[in-house]
């Protein structure tokens, strides 16, 4: 007969399984949420990676019986809301008082035109609303959450969801297109990386990594040290080729990595540089779900795909 101990242990690695599983499943998700609250679908996973952290950690403190996708939303909300409050933001209204509500107006009839107009819309536009604004038109309009479960997620009413989804419908209706970013040629350290990496030259690639280099992958423990990172290229190197291409994604210098030169591009990788030498290498293999939402501009001078 199992002690108490060993109960106790056999449900938390249970209730781990049963976490681990809804993470999965949930994660596209949580990321375009995450996206749409913080403005960017690169800072977007970063806070989903945070967030399943914080969440795999605390799954000690959780009830069986707790609904878990609703739980992981509010982990993830938690840790977007924070990341907002350490961003320099040009709005003048804190955080903290975001949530006041004076008046409740009536929300527009459901309507498909109005989830689709709304998937639309660039993530830029959904950063200039107020933050419970843009926590109900997202997850209404964009995830099909109903009313109830919404307030449960915000801490709020029913009646005052309403009144954020009215007033952040109306919002994103009036705020005016986003300025197209401008094609601009590649940083010659990007060009030479992606020569490196299309030329499958794994030797020169470690080269260019900084002592200190970080590796971060979704669904994928962060790696560090130049030996760890450098095992990246190895198994890219076992991989199906793929071939990767300069671009900008929110004014970040990114790499589109296609299945074939004239594919589109199946997921992105950003790296971070400090005197030529990589300092951080954010790959998306594993986490394809991101280039729904990325608006990615070519370099310029480079093909199209």
């Amino acid at each position: 007969m199992m002690d108490e101990a060993a109960l106790e242990a056999e449900a938390k690695n249970t209730l781990y399984a049963a976490l681990a599983k809804e993470a999965d499943a949930v994660r596209p998700e949580l990321h375009r949420y995450a996206a749409r609250l913080v403005g960017s679908v690169i800072d977007g996973e970063d806070v989903i990676q945070d967030a399943l952290v914080n969440a795999f950690a605390m799954v000690g403190s959780i009830s069986s019986g707790t609904p878990l996708r609703p739980w992981l939303f509010r982990i993830v909300h938690n840790r977007a809301i924070d990341a907002l409050r350490q961003r320099s933001t040009r709005r003048s209204e804190p955080l903290e008082t975001a949530f006041d509500l004076a008046d409740v107006t009536a929300v527009d009839p459901e309507d498909a035109l109005i989830r689709q107009d709304t998937v639309r819309i660039a993530l830029a536009h959904f950063a200039k609303l107020p933050v419970p604004q843009r926590s109900a038109v997202i997850l209404k309009d964009v995830l099909g959450e109903p009313i109830a479960d919404i307030a449960a997620l915000l801490g709020l009413s029913i009646d005052a969801v309403k009144a954020h989804l009215s007033r952040g419908r109306a919002g994103l209706r009036s705020i005016s297109e986003s300025e197209s970013e401008v094609p601009r040629p590649p940083s010659a350290e990007v060009l030479n990386f992606a020569a490196l990496f299309n030329a499958r030259d794994w030797t020169a690639l470690r080269s260019l990594l900084a002592e200190d280099v970080r590796l971060r992958q979704a669904r994928r423990p962060q790696v560090s040290g130049a030996a760890n990172v450098g095992r990246f290229f190895s198994y890219y190197a076992d991989y199906p080729r793929v071939w990767i291409e300069p671009a900008f994604l929110e004014g970040r210098e990114i790499l589109l990595v296609s299945a074939a030169p004239s594919a589109a591009p199946a997921y992105f990788m950003l790296l971070e540089w400090r005197d030529r030498e990589i300092t951080l290498i954010r790959d998306h293999r594993y986490a394809t779900y991101v280039m729904e939402d990325a608006a990615v501009t070519r370099a310029a001078s480079q093909r199209g795909y």
